[in-house]
């Protein structure tokens, strides 16, 4: 039986990422049981071509470069009070330190028809392989994608982008709803229809029917959608609608698992000794409210692994929560935010917002194009709580930038101070900046009788 200092159940971002740090002074095993780690936010964008499939594929020279051990094998349990792994291949490992970075797997709603032929789902290499067999060589014309956030959105545009007629299905009433309040989605939704998508919002999807295959779509609202075209008598479904924690080998086992995944303090100590876990397998809070919330992006995940492994070299660091900043590509836009929507924000706080809309360069050079930013505040203390930019340009300087000031606890007061630059390929005029108008909004809206001393 081989033992190593830090054994890794995952191969994902959360694994590479420890491996990077610790496999040149610790001995590290990281067991995978997939081909390989995927890069997820890319895949849509195999399935029309604009990257090659094979450029999804992690390499796993990332884990093994870095001088830890590849192991391609599944856990199939673990004796904790043994500190050993025990593998489907009947292989056996001990550990001094056990890390568990399982991530998540996808939601399926438990409805009729979900394990029907041309259903899927999108995370790993085979969900990539057989959707696009199914747009490839089985030449399906009509799809279905269930969820209208960042991945369901992407995808929906690559398979309407690869010729086929394509309906984008959620049961809320605007299209990225954990991302956008619905005024700042308007765009985004008018940019998808614009596409060719046809969107049916504010639907929940009823069942799947057909003949063992995907022939309908029945929503609540009485709708069908028929997927049959002259050459195919049923079509594809995909759902994107959540991803759930990938933790079902350790249920009735001493482990604790919380609603949302392993429950982990802010060092991503387990209740287990030397034991640990990090990613989409694990639960944490809101670094705003302090409440469990969902954080299942690799953006997360690389933080709590970079501190995991850091604190195994002798730093003392802990997890501040998550703030969730993200970014998507809907059509020409680009769309972002970060923190807690307005409608979120709610939840805990009297909330202030504004809006400020300016452009991307100059107004007089020829590549300005609009964007606008929404600013969510706390009025008692002015403090920063999120922000949504959408704009023909990347966002994700701007939502990283808000994304740090929440951090730090920053107020409107502070933000209405920012020292900014400007250059006319760059920039708006040096008379305004996106950030500054909304902070100096929403002062604006608030008197200084509000603010708590």
């Amino acid at each position: 039986m081989k033992k190593y200092d830090v054994l890794i159940i995952g191969g994902g971002p959360a694994a590479i990422t420890i491996a990077k740090i610790l496999g040149k002074v610790k001995s590290v095993g990281v067991i995978r049981p997939e081909n390989f780690s995927m890069i997820y936010c890319a895949m849509p964008y195999a399935i029309e071509k604009v990257v090659a499939m094979e450029k999804t594929f992690k390499q796993d020279s990332l884990v093994t470069e870095a001088g830890a051990d590849l192991i391609r094998d599944k856990v199939a349990s673990v004796d904790f009070d043994g500190k050993t792994v025990f593998t489907e291949q009947e292989q056996t490992f001990g550990y001094d330190k056990l890390v568990i970075a399982t991530g998540s797997v996808p939601f399926l709603p438990p409805i009729e028809g979900v394990d029907y032929d041309g259903v899927f789902v999108f995370k790993w290499e085979d969900d990539l392989k057989c959707l696009n067999e199914a747009v490839r060589t089985k030449k399906h014309k009509k799809a279905v994608v269930v969820g209208a956030g960042a991945i369901g959105i992407e995808l929906a545009l690559a398979l309407n982008n690869s010729g086929l007629e394509c309906h984008l299905v959620d049961m809320e009433k605007t299209v990225l709803p954990n991302l956008l309040d619905p005024e700042m989605a308007v765009e985004a939704e008018a940019e998808l229809v614009k596409a060719g998508l046809k969107l049916h919002l504010g639907a929940r999807t009823e069942k799947i029917v057909g003949e063992k295959r995907a022939e309908k779509v029945v929503l609540n609202t009485g709708e069908v959608i028929d997927l049959a075209d002259d050459n195919n008598p049923f079509g594809i479904v995909v759902f994107s609608v959540g991803m759930r924690p990938r933790v079902k080998i350790f249920e009735n086992t001493p482990l604790e698992i919380g609603k949302l995944g392993i429950v982990v303090d802010s060092k991503m100590r387990t209740n287990i000794p030397d034991v640990f876990s990090v990613g989409d397998c694990a639960q944490f809070v809101s670094g705003i409210t302090g409440e469990l919330t969902e954080g299942k992006l690799a953006t997360n995940a690389v933080p709590m692994a970079r501190l995991l492994a850091k604190n195994m070299l002798g730093a003392d660091r802990e997890y501040q929560g998550f703030y969730n900043g993200a970014a998507t590509k809907v059509g020409r836009l680009f769309v972002g935010g970060t923190g807690l929507s307005e409608t979120a924000a709610k939840k805990n706080f009297d909330v202030v917002t504004c809006h400020s809309e300016l452009t991307t360069t100059f107004p007089i050079m020829p590549e300005a194009k609009q964007v606008k930013m929404k600013m969510v505040a706390d009025r008692k203390t002015l403090r920063v709580l999120g922000a949504q930019v959408v704009s023909g340009n990347p966002v994700t300087d701007k939502v990283d930038l808000i994304t740090l000031a929440i951090q730090s606890e920053l107020t409107m007061i502070d933000l209405a101070n920012f020292s900014y630059s400007a250059q006319p390929y760059q920039s708006f005029f040096p008379a305004n900046n996106l950030i500054v108008a909304c902070a100096e909004g929403i002062l604006d809206k608030v008197s200084s009788k509000d603010i708590k001393d």
